[in-house]
């Protein structure tokens, strides 16, 4: 049994790792801005948590400390996005993107990492996204912001000084989830950018309704707190967004690159 602290733990993919977590007697204390949106289960724990308050981040993870013991697992999942023209998003936008995906889970981070350390086990899963390598038009400020963690994650796995905790960077493409309702989404008010945004928009809302449910995403959780040696990064999603499309990017220059996306987005 795995004691584990999962961010983003009442709806969509942190809710779909929760459920067979609890299932195999693991015990999740799982969190959430409004911790009564996570369902009542046996061994699961609701916690609130404001990501973009660095208070209610360490009062948080101490909580489920003292009730746990010790935290085996940290799993970074909780996000959400901002849509619209990048040039037209305020500098709160921006700066809310980096504090939820980027600031509030590196600071869970800090806190678990010296308990890891003193066990000599542990193992951190920062769910980034598909997005820091292949960027979703329009959605500037989250791309970058995945992009980020998708860095920091790489930069302690260089840096980590015991090889028995370990970090894994997590990189859905899309998944069927209500990830899109919750999607804050900036209208253009230009002209220059209404088409491009209505095309890009519906793409992007056919994609995530067609890709493959969340439970693929835990699947793949279940066999990670499970290995002794995880791979440093695993893409989780269908065959053309996790195989395909990556391994052409790599070798295509740039110009190429941003030709290829337009193209596939309509822009």
């Amino acid at each position: 049994m795995k004691r584990i602290f999962l961010t983003g733990a009442s709806s969509g993919i942190g809710l779909a790792i929760a459920q067979p977590l609890i299932a195999q007697a693991h015990e999740v204390w799982g969190t959430s801005r409004n911790p009564k949106r996570i369902p009542e289960m046996p061994g699961l724990h609701p916690l609130r948590l404001e990501l973009t308050d660095a208070h209610s981040i360490e009062e948080a993870f101490d909580r489920a400390t003292a009730e746990a013991g010790h935290i085996d697992v940290l799993l970074n999942n909780a996000g959400r996005g901002h849509f619209g023209p990048a040039e037209l998003l305020s500098q709160e936008d921006i700066v809310n993107q980096f504090q939820i995906l980027v600031f509030g889970h590196a600071q869970l981070i800090r806190l678990a990492l010296p308990a890891m350390y003193a066990r000599g086990s542990g193992l951190i899963l920062n769910v980034t996204s598909l997005a820091s390598r292949l960027p979703v038009p329009f959605m500037a400020a989250y791309n970058a912001a995945k992009a980020a963690m998708a860095a920091f994650t790489m930069s302690m796995q260089l840096e980590l000084t015991n090889s028995h905790v370990h970090m894994v960077d997590l990189q859905p493409g899309d998944i069927c989830t209500a990830f899109n309702d919750a999607v804050n989404k900036k209208a253009p008010h230009d002209s220059r950018y209404e088409a491009k945004v209505a095309k890009s928009w519906k793409v992007i809302d056919h994609n995530m309704k067609v890709a493959p449910a969340p439970e693929l995403v835990a699947r793949h959780v279940l066999k990670l707190i499970d290995r002794t040696d995880p791979p440093p990064r695993i893409t989780v999603g269908d065959t053309f967004q996790t195989k395909i499309a990556p391994i052409i990017f790599r070798f295509l220059p740039q110009r190429l690159r941003i030709w290829g996306l337009k193209k596939y987005y309509g822009i």
